[in-house]
């Protein structure tokens, strides 16, 4: 049962691909991007408000770094997401996405003085060479035919959501998760305002509204809820396995609902890019001591 936490919280994420890409034509990314954090923080609000307000002391100095924190994971990373959707396709999403964790290793070197281990290094190989012969189609030489503004964006964005969980972690802010998730939040919203009313819509469609349903309240609070207890109940190692599925789990969501078809080199690839993350999040055992390391 326990696994079930980190489990529903991929699959969360996996089928939030879906919803970026179908929220194209929809939505505007600019709206859609502030109204999924604008109806979680309203979600969120009778539940954090009292905290926050006891806290605020504590809370007031943090604002420069949760501002930081808030343009990065919610603004920049979803919002680049939202405008990929036009010219990439949600197989790419997700195994782009899924470099986070790797590219999390390599700027943990500068910013928190870690060692990058053979595997990791190894592992990155593999997965960048995975990555470069599925956006080329298979074709390394045609590699800036296969790439699109989308797959770029994308890149960009799995960067941003990189820097953004280092920092949180390096800075260790002296307060409760989801106080930090709704302070983040709310600065995302303010932030995202100016950007709503630059799209060329802001009204919500029928169409439209559980696609901002499903990112709002599924993606932004049931899945980080979910992987949170994950985490809790059977620790960071054993729960980032899961993050791995997500990829696969979006390709299989993608060709039943958006009827994307998998070539042989999404196969090929995506297994290397898959593979190479695997190797990068393995540990080596200390040779004397033992390290515990708390999650992010």
């Amino acid at each position: 049962m326990l696994y079930l936490f980190p489990l529903l919280a991929v699959v969360i994420w996996a089928g939030n691909a879906i919803v970026n890409k179908l929220s194209f034509g929809i939505i505007a990314p600019e709206a859609i991007a502030f109204y999924r954090w604008f109806f979680a923080m309203l979600i969120l609000t009778p539940f954090m408000l009292k905290s926050v307000w006891k806290n605020r002391r504590r809370i007031i100095p943090l604002l420069p770094k949760l501002a930081t924190l808030a343009s990065l994971g919610m603004v920049l990373n979803q919002s680049l997401a939202y405008f990929a959707a036009a010219t990439t396709t949600a197989t790419n999403m997700a195994l782009i996405n899924s470099l986070v964790p790797m590219i999390s290793l390599f700027l943990a070197v500068p910013l928190l003085k870690q060692r990058l281990s053979p595997l990791v290094l190894g592992g990155s190989v593999i997965s960048l060479l995975g990555l470069v012969f599925m956006l080329s189609h298979g074709d390394i030489a045609n590699l800036a035919i296969g790439v699109t503004e989308g797959d770029l964006l994308l890149l960009i964005s799995a960067f941003v959501y990189a820097l953004y969980g280092v920092l949180l972690k390096r800075w260790q802010l002296p307060i409760s998760t989801w106080e930090s998730v709704y302070i983040q939040g709310i600065i995302a919203v303010l932030m995202l305002t100016p950007l709503l009313f630059s799209a060329p819509s802001i009204a919500i469609s029928s169409q439209a509204t559980p696609l901002i349903v499903y990112a709002a309240f599924g993606a932004s609070l049931i899945a980080p809820w979910a992987w949170i207890n994950g985490i809790n109940k059977l620790g960071a190692e054993r729960t980032s396995i899961f993050f791995n599925l997500m990829p696969i789990l979006a390709a299989i969501f993608a060709a039943i609902i958006l009827n994307e078809t998998l070539a042989i080199y999404h196969y090929l690839g995506g297994t290397m890019v898959i593979l190479g993350v695997m190797l990068v999040q393995i540990k080596p055992k200390p040779k004397t001591t033992t390290i515990i390391t708390c999650a992010e």
